[in-house]
């Protein structure tokens, strides 16, 4: 039988590409190479006679090593993909941007291919195909163009699916900028597209002077430094407060917590990395008093600056907790401090878990409470006029700023939370009944029924043994949501039914569980 040349060609050119892997294990015949734009770019046959479509397609060229005649992964060893094969030292990195090298051509390159029989020269074929091929065709044959720019989007879509983590991210960064060096004429369009991006979503910061702020973050996920959004409220001498706000892109695919405050991947897209970010609040907050309201935003700040080699910033913290215990004692046996108790006490309008929003909260909550002891703090830095605070209010003055820092910084200032009695279906199950005292707790420390709907904070659990635990509330149960420890602690302390057993709160999101000694 006759094959000609131009009918292979044209049967190439007009077949519908699919994807590599479908290609025939046992045939062998002509090929073609389809890109990530969908146009055909190489032409090849199976010309051993020990190689089939299947192989020759998706695992030579698709799998093969680059700078080989292995045409996928020379053209997209480039940006996020790149690796230098002969080089050890970056062997583990390397082995990762290619694994999502080939998951890429998997995902968004094809082939096409006419199955020929082995009883003709398919080598001759071949090269009397390529004789009359339009160069578009056989762009890539014989290395005749350079390699692509990384199609940032599509490799973007391929490690959405791969649901990657922070390691292999790490090392695709460092691939990256590894190709940047060896390329350096090469278009950048990756670092092209963020900066484009993130200039236009760095918001300016309010200028001052500013007596005091108030601070709250966001975070993607429980690692403290997956920040994703962070609210400053900024008060000036007037009590006005004008808030600024940014979304963090905290370089992570673990959203955890997306449906709480509604932030997720595509929220942040473009947006500043925590490390852009820096400046901004360092030239700000330096030297300058930061609320938090409890100890979750200054522990995520910490995180960052440690998971960014950075050194702990130079900020006054203080926590809106413990002014409002100064101000509104009797809120401490009536729902607590929480900023969702605090907004019907105080009247406040904000939208809970939003950053801008409760660090504005936050903020209104020590304005109330310096009106509520007829005070004014000196809330203020070498670089702003100081405010002259009243006389008569100095004695008041010093023992709030005392306080509060007391219970940022010293555990042992303790209060007393409740009382639980033990019952045999607590020591069945090993539990400990929290419903006559669950509203003490704060609200975002409590979480669904199941380990789905964990809660955004979590509290630290003292129960006596070598190690805590850390852990939310299930608010259905009224119970620690983790009570592994629990039978430890009951068999430690002996307990029985009819034993009492008390929780304290020892600092912010810090609890302590006892047995009664009365």
């Amino acid at each position: 039988m006759h094959y000609s040349p131009s009918k292979l060609l044209t049967a190439l050119l007009e077949t519908k590409p699919r994807p590599t892997r479908d290609a025939p294990r046992n045939m062998r015949g002509l090929y073609g190479l389809v890109d990530h734009r969908g146009d055909l770019r190489y032409i090849g046959s199976t010309s051993s006679a020990d190689q089939n479509l299947y192989e020759r397609i998706h695992s030579r060229h698709r799998t093969g090593s680059e700078g080989m005649s292995h045409y996928f992964s020379q053209m997209y060893n480039t940006g996020r993909m790149w690796r230098d094969r002969k080089d050890p030292t970056t062997k583990t990195d390397g082995n990762i941007a290619k694994k999502l090298r080939n998951a890429f051509i998997a995902d968004h390159c094809s082939a096409v291919w006419l199955p020929l029989p082995d009883s003709i020269d398919i080598s001759l074929l071949e090269s009397e195909v390529l004789a009359i091929a339009p160069k578009n065709a056989i762009a890539w044959n014989r290395r005749g163009t350079p390699v692509y720019d990384e199609p940032i989007e599509l490799v973007n879509i391929t490690l959405q699916r791969l649901g990657w983590r922070e390691h292999e991210f790490s090392a695709l960064k460092r691939q990256r900028e590894r190709f940047l060096v060896q390329f350096p004429t090469a278009t950048d369009i990756l670092t092209q597209q963020i900066s484009v991006k993130r200039k236009d979503r760095i918001n300016p910061f309010p200028q001052g002077p500013f007596r005091f702020f108030a601070l709250d973050v966001e975070t993607a996920n429980n690692n403290r430094g997956s920040i994703c959004q962070i609210g400053v409220a900024c008060v000036r001498p007037d009590h006005s407060i004008e808030t600024w706000m940014t979304y963090v892109d905290p370089q992570t695919d673990m959203w955890v917590w997306s449906s709480l405050h509604g932030i997720s991947a595509k929220t942040v897209q473009g947006a500043p990395t925590f490390a852009e970010v820096l400046p901004v609040l360092n030239t700000v907050l330096r030297d300058h008093v930061v609320y938090q309201h409890s100890g979750f935003d200054r522990s995520a700040i910490l995180a960052a600056y440690t998971q960014n080699s950075c050194s702990a910033p130079m900020w006054q913290w203080r926590d809106s907790v413990g002014v409002a215990r100064s101000a509104w004692p009797a809120l401490k046996a009536n729902g607590g401090y929480g900023l969702a108790n605090l907004k019907p006490f105080l009247g406040l309008e904000f939208n809970h878990h939003d950053a801008a929003e409760d660090a504005r909260a936050a903020a209104e909550v020590v304005l109330r409470a310096e009106d509520a002891l007829s005070i004014r703090s000196l809330h203020c830095s070498s670089r702003d006029e100081a405010p002259t605070p009243p006389q008569s209010n100095e004695a008041l003055f010093s023992p709030l700023e005392k306080t509060t820092q007391q219970y940022v910084s010293t555990p042992q200032a303790s209060r007393h939370i409740g009382k639980t009695l033990i019952t045999q279906g607590n020591i069945n199950n090993t539990h400990i009944y929290l419903k006559d005292f669950f509203d003490k707790f704060p609200d975002n420390a409590i979480g669904g029924s199941n380990r789905s709907s964990v809660a955004p904070k979590q509290i630290t659990v003292d129960w006596g043994g070598t190690d805590t635990v850390l852990t939310d509330l299930d608010s259905t149960k009224k119970l620690f949501r983790k009570r592994g420890w629990v039978k430890e602690f009951f068999e430690q302390n002996n307990i029985k039914v009819g034993d009492m057993v008390s929780v304290e709160e020892i600092a912010p999101y810090y609890y302590r569980v006892a047995v009664c000694s009365d």
